[in-house]
């Protein structure tokens, strides 16, 4: 039996690795095969129709493994309680009872400060797009009327005062190195967040006449990042943003309407994934002058463009969360 055990216990060491290779190279959704997440391999050539018998075998295999490992515990065990053949004792420096007990105390230690050193992340709630603000009545200004020939009292009128227009074109902006455009989606009670490493804006607005607003933001797609190789080579693919057939992703809006102090609301077009959808963004100004500090948030029904359209999106959350933050300077 313990040569059987030690034969098994060789095989599971070979046929997990392979059989887990073979089912991730025929898999739909197409992800790197990566050693210690670094070293990437190539997909085997095998078909298609072999993901099943990949797939059978990798999990029989998984649980081989487990019924190989509590055999070769409960040999371990016979052989130092029952036989008392001092079997663990070899095992053990010095054979020292000290580090006997003391190694399944380290082994504990590590599993305790690992929750310390690395918390299990917890659910983050997707704030819902902000309902619409209720319409603000017009600044007004009380006016007196003219008194009337009947003596009767003077009432007091209020008028709209009307809106300074602007002078000359609206300023141009240039976002500064050092800004962050990142997104959120929620994953069966845990959340993945992320970020775009490369994109560009380009902004002419007045913060006085927010409808002189013309924006335009360029995202490369293939700069997202999740922080995990693993997922990071799913993201390029046909299930999420299709990098290949649609690098670029944009945003364009034609005026802004202020919602209150130094906030804005602008209600443009997203372009992804081949997909060109109404989108509003909220947004707040902050500082004077030539540099402002922009953030703001969207909310993006991620389904009207097709991405996470596969077996590994179905415990996603419906909507995105996008925020961004950067600082712009008046050119």
């Amino acid at each position: 039996m313990a040569s059987t055990v030690h034969i098994g216990l060789y095989a599971f060491m070979l046929g997990a690795p392979l059989t887990g290779w073979a089912l991730v190279s025929t898999a739909k959704v197409k992800v790197p095969t990566l050693i210690f997440g670094i070293i990437p391999l190539p997909h085997l050539p095998l078909p298609a129709s072999a993901h099943g018998l990949a797939e059978g075998g990798h999990g029989l295999i998984a649980w081989l493994g487990i019924a190989l490992i509590l055999l070769h515990v409960a040999g371990a065990l016979r052989h130092h309680l029952l036989m008392r053949d001092g079997l663990i004792w070899r095992m053990i420096p010095n054979r020292s009872t000290a580090l006997l007990v003391g190694l399944p105390a380290l082994i504990l230690l590590g599993f305790a400060l690992g929750r310390v050193i690395l918390p299990a992340a917890a659910p983050v709630e997707v704030a819902a797009a902000p309902s619409a603000p209720v319409a603000q009545p017009e600044e007004l200004v009380p006016v007196a009327n003219v008194t009337e020939p009947d003596n009767s009292a003077v009432a007091n009128e209020m008028v709209a005062e009307e809106e300074e227009e602007p002078v000359g074109p609206p300023p141009a902006w240039t976002a500064q190195p050092g800004g962050r455009i990142g997104f959120a989606v929620g994953n069966d009670g845990q959340t993945i967040s992320g970020s775009f490493a490369k994109w560009t804006a380009a902004i002419v607005m007045d913060p006085d006449h927010p409808e002189t607003a013309d924006i335009r933001v360029s995202i490369d797609m293939a700069s997202a990042s999740v922080g995990d190789a693993y997922q990071n080579g799913m993201l390029p693919g046909d299930e999420f943003f299709a990098v290949a057939a649609h690098p670029t992703a944009t945003f364009t809006a034609k005026g802004a309407e202020k919602t209150g102090a130094n906030a804005y609301r602008a209600s443009g077009q997203l372009s992804l994934k081949g997909v060109s959808k109404p989108q509003t963004i909220r947004f707040t100004l902050s500082g004077d002058g030539a540099t402002r500090k922009v953030t703001g948030t969207a909310t993006i029904a991620r389904a009207a463009f097709d991405v996470g359209n596969g077996d590994s999106s179905g415990s996603l959350a419906p909507n995105v969360a996008v925020t961004f933050a950067f600082t712009a300077k008046q050119r």
